[in-house]
């Protein structure tokens, strides 16, 4: 796997992914929503309302998952020093940032009908605001500087920081008294919803994962696009004479 390291290899095989996850991502949400709005049944306390469910979980999941893949990209970044770490993280922030506004806006929406209210500070709801402040810190110190890949390092050890979030925001509702519900998908006794629900929700979640892959290739692609072209600002001379700035994806110079 190392030899993926490589941008060059690595959108290689991105690209010929591409259509894949683009007609997995159509097919799985097409089929998930469907059973989700048509076949699933009303919560017989909740009625119609479970069915922000459908949307609320996957996109939860998606926003921890996210966070997850950056950290172990800023990882690879300062240990192995790839440049491919720096570039994954940036491509995937918007998208997790994106991810966890759903999370907070349909579990608002949920929340109001089932609590009464639109917001607690909950330990499962405060923890997930926090984590949309770390995808925004992220951003904010990665773009912080002039030249870009100066601010690559301290985002990365943000990011690493930031991954104390995560066991919280999956063990707040053991550890402390929460309004939020226990797990009931993800836990070892297996899934507590009935498979009428149960289905719809496992598809949703696989669309969700396809479609953060589809984004994901256009944003790297377009991250790395930026790349040369922050090279071509800094580093003229080199470009001019067709140095690269990297050697198989690392950041030491070659020239």
């Amino acid at each position: 796997m190392h030899r993926f390291a490589n941008p060059r290899r690595f959108m290689s095989l991105a690209n010929r992914a591409y259509p894949f996850f683009v007609l997995c991502t159509v097919g799985l949400m097409a089929a998930g929503l469907y059973f989700a709005l048509f076949a699933s049944p009303p919560d017989y306390q909740q009625g119609e309302t479970v069915r922000i469910m459908y949307i609320h979980v996957p996109a939860a999941y998606m926003a921890v998952m996210i966070y997850a893949v950056m950290a172990a990209a800023g990882f690879v970044f300062l240990v192995w020093r790839h440049g491919l770490g720096a570039q994954v993280m940036r491509a995937c922030a918007p998208i997790g940032m994106i991810f966890t506004l759903i999370c907070l806006t349909t579990g608002a929406l949920w929340g109001k009908p089932i609590w009464g209210t639109w917001w607690v500070w909950d330990a499962r709801l405060t923890s997930v605001l926090l984590l949309l402040f770390l995808y925004i810190g992220y951003m904010a110190l990665a773009n912080a500087f002039e030249d870009p890949s100066r601010g690559e390092r301290p985002s990365a050890i943000l990011v690493l920081i930031g991954v104390i979030n995560l066991p919280i925001i999956k063990f707040s509702v053991d550890w402390w008294h929460t309004l939020h519900q226990p797990a009931s998908l993800f836990r070892l006794g297996g899934p507590t919803i009935d498979a009428s629900m149960l289905w719809p929700l496992l598809l949703m979640i696989a669309g969700f994962h396809f479609l953060f892959l589809s984004i994901f290739v256009l944003r790297l692609r377009t991250e790395l696009s930026h790349r040369k072209l922050r090279h071509a600002h800094f580093f003229p001379h080199e470009t001019a004479t067709g140095t690269p700035p990297y050697q198989d994806g690392r950041l030491e110079r070659t020239g």
